[in-house]
Order: structure tokens, then sequence, then C-alpha cells
């Protein structure tokens, strides 16, 4: 049995979880050389909301924060996440936008590309893959793992060996809600296991307190990653804390081989930063504790936030029960998706709308629309055809891949963003947003020349990501 290798996510997805995706390349810097020594499989360090958050509210050049990661990280793989065709936005972009993007991603410093799509349609992976191992990446994709009826064994055997059959380098069991249980998640990486020859990694949260159990039992399964976070930024809504995992395994056929002692005094380090945000604010205690609403609700906590704040600024915060019951109902009627980014997003607020209109479907969302119609791709189950025509009239379903629709978009970007470009990569985050990408190339441009702009510090802004 082959040594358990850990993927430290304190970087990326746990202040993601925790804090919004509020943590500053200079609470970053002063830890990365000691990370650096440890030897992680990998440390995540870059995508997901990360780069939204750097432009939108940190006034940080995502590009930037990746280069001086490299620099100081030179003996660690560094990991993203990327939502496939949506690259790190919320549409379907362009072929030669998604292929720039990743060739950019892997040249600034970028080892392992870890990709998924919402809808677990692979017609909206095989673009990345490819783009990822052109340029010579480690492309995983990860399966957006979720409850339902469809999705049995078979389905995710099936997933897996298609996968497999597109050049992808291994596979990642994403469980973005927690809602694996510890038993499930030694049977499900078995059967995995059983239907490909790549590797098998895990991705669970702590929201509903049994990652560190899903763990220990996909170890034994045979998985052969697991993804933990620091200790400081694990739990609640993160994940099992690395210092713990590597303690449970130490002197077994499965040790880690990492330094609980260097681990430590990164721990302390963390611990600071951790009292900074409890401090501050930033850090919300509630965000710590266990949760087994997920299971119930299958809810990812994100998405919980996400709703309540929708409710409060209706005033009908007192019918957040009614929406997570109306949650299934709409999930159901658009074809079983996933509820991951975009999609928990457009499910979630499509339920709001059904709960506070008192009418279901009396208004709908131009997301929930798009989903319906098939401009995210082919969901799971089959759209009643009626329903369909309820919702979006009389306009012909999609059923290619959305992508081949659109045609190249790179040049016509170029051109719209010339004005601020100050390196290649400016034109990929104009790509993805827009105005906010805008107003921080002002802001950029402004400093340069010692113009005190109306920048506003929006790094304390509460806004979902």
């Amino acid at each position: 049995m082959a040594k358990v290798k850990i993927t430290e996510t304190v970087l990326r997805d746990a202040h993601q979880s925790l804090i919004a995706t509020r943590m500053r390349l200079d609470e970053m810097l002063p830890i990365l050389g000691k990370m650096d020594k440890v030897g992680f499989h990998s440390c995540e360090v870059w995508g997901g909301a990360t780069f939204d958050a750097c432009l939108r509210f940190l006034d940080e050049d995502p590009w930037e924060r990746l280069r001086v990661i490299r620099r100081e990280m030179p003996n660690t793989k560094l990991q993203m996440l990327f939502r496939g065709q949506n690259m790190l936005g919320y549409r379907h972009y362009a072929d030669d936008v998604l292929e720039y993007f990743v060739q950019r991603s892997i040249a600034n410093g970028i080892d392992i590309i870890r990709i998924f799509d919402a809808l677990n349609d692979i017609k909206n992976l095989r673009t990345a893959i490819k783009a990822a191992k052109k340029e010579g990446a480690h492309a995983q994709v990860a399966i957006s793992y979720t409850l339902g009826e469809v999705f049995t064994h078979e389905y995710y055997m099936n997933y897996a060996k298609q996968i497999e059959s597109e050049g992808a380098d291994s596979i990642c069991i994403k469980d973005m809600a927690a809602l694996l249980t510890p038993y499930e998640a030694a049977s499900l990486v078995k059967d995995l296991k059983s239907a490909v020859k790549i590797p098998i990694q895990l991705h669970t949260h702590y929201t509903s307190g049994l990652a560190s159990m899903c763990i220990m039992k996909a170890v034994e399964a045979g998985v052969d990653i697991v993804d933990t976070a620091m200790s400081p930024l694990a739990l609640g809504t993160s994940h099992a804390p690395t210092e713990s995992i590597v303690a449970a395994f130490q002197g077994t056929e499965y040790d880690t081989g990492l330094d609980l002692v260097l681990l430590s005094e990164i721990r302390d380090y963390f611990m600071t930063l951790r009292q900074k945000y409890l401090d501050s604010g930033l850090l919300d205690p509630k965000m710590l504790a266990t949760d087994v609403n997920a299971l119930i609700y299958q809810v990812p906590g994100g998405m919980l936030s996400n709703l309540l704040s929708q409710l409060k600024q209706a005033g009908k915060e007192d019918q957040l029960t009614d929406v997570l019951k109306e949650v299934p109902r709409v999930r159901a009627d658009s074809g079983m998706p996933p509820l991951v980014t975009p999609t928990s997003q457009i499910v979630g607020t499509q339920a709001v709308f059904n709960v506070i209109m008192g009418e279901r479907y009396k208004m709908v969302t131009k997301e929930f629309k798009g989903l319906v119609r098939g401009e995210y791709g082919t969901t799971p189950c089959p759209i009643d055809p009626k329903f369909r025509e309820k919702i979006c009239g009389g306009e012909e379903p999609i059923t290619c891949r959305p992508a081949d629709l659109l045609e190249p978009e790179l040049d016509k970007l170029r051109k719209e963003c010339a004005e601020w470009t100050e390196q290649e990569e400016d034109v990929l985050s104009y790509a993805q947003f827009g105005q906010v990408a805008t107003k921080f190339f002002e802001n950029r441009r402004n400093k340069k020349y010692g113009i005190d702009g109306d920048h506003l510090d929006a790094a304390n802004k509460v806004h979902p990501v």
C-alpha cells in the first residue's frame, strides 16, 4: 500500500470556505518558504473564487499572486481549481479564450489543474483537458459528488471511465456539500478504483462533521491523495485538519511521511492569522460549527449563506425553511444538477423567487431559463419537455456542446481592453470579470502615476463568491 499523499488547501479553498476568499498575498508570503519544505503532494493556491476576490476586493493582480507563490515555493506542485468551459467566471467561454487561459496559467506556475463541470457533462471538459495536456500540466478531473436517484455508483463509475478515456491524469471526488459519509466514501473509492487505473483523490468539506472519518475510510479503501487544511483554518465549512490527518496515519502503512514538528510551526503562523480574522469579524465563529443540515438539505455551506442573504434583502428570512424545501423540487424540475458553482446559485435563486412570489415559476431568472434550455450543458436527468416549454417558451433546446455555438472571442476581447493592457494576461482577467477588471486596471494605472483615485477599500464589503 502506497503512502497517502496530502494536498494542502489553506491558501485557496480553506479561506474561500471560511472568510469568503479574503486572505491577501502579503499574509501568505511569510510562511510560503516553510510550507515549501513540507513535501505536500501539492498546494492548492489559485482558481475557484480567488481570481474574482483578488480583482474585486483585494486590489491584487491574481497573476502576480501566482507568480510570487511560484517563486517562493519552487519545490512544491501548485494546483488550481478550474470550472471547465466556465473557466473562473460564470458563463461558457469560447475555446480560444479557454486554451489561452490554460496556457498562461501553466506558464505562470500551475502544475496541476483540477477541472470540473457543474453538470458532470464530459463535453464541457474536453477542451480544458486537451489544453492542460498540451502544455504538459497534470489534468485532474473532478466528479461533482451529489445525491439523488440517478447518482448511483454505476453513474459515477461510468463518468470516471469517460474521464479516463478523455486523457485525464487523475480523478477527484469533489464532495463540495459535505454529503459523503465514511462507509459510503470507502465503498465509492473501491468501486472507482475497480473502474479506472488512474489515481483517485478525495476532496470533502467538514460541514457535516464527517470529513476526517471519510478520509480514514477512503484511505483504507485505497484512495491515493486527500485534501486537508492547516488546522487554524480547518473544520466548519473548510476541510479536515492537516496535522490531525498526518498524525492519524503515522506509524501505519499509510504514513504520509510529513513532519509534524514542521507542520506545528506552520500552524503557529496561521493561528495568528486566524485570530486577526476573528478580531476583524472576517471569520464568523458560526462558520466553524458542525451542521448536519448539510445532509438533510444537501445544500453547500456557501449556498446556504447566499440563500439567507437573499431572503434578508427581501425581508423574508423567516421563510428559509420553505426555501430549503423548495430547492430539491427546483433541482428535480431542472434535471437534477449537482449543486456547485454556478448551478447552486441558479437553483437557489430560483427557489427563493418561487417562495417569495407565492407562486412557483411566476418569475424566472435568465440563468434558470438558460439551465433548462441547455446553455450550461446536458443535465444528469432529462428535463420534461412540457416544463422546458413553460420556462423557455418556443426557444429550441440546446443539445450540442454549448461552446460549439460560440465564435472565437479572444481578438475581440483584446481590442476591448487594449487601453488597459500592461501584461498579456490582462485580457483573461477582462474576459471573465469585465467591469470589475477594468476598475482594477484603472486603480493600477492611478497608482503608477501617483493619482489618488477614489478607490474604495472593498476588502471588507460582503459579496458572495
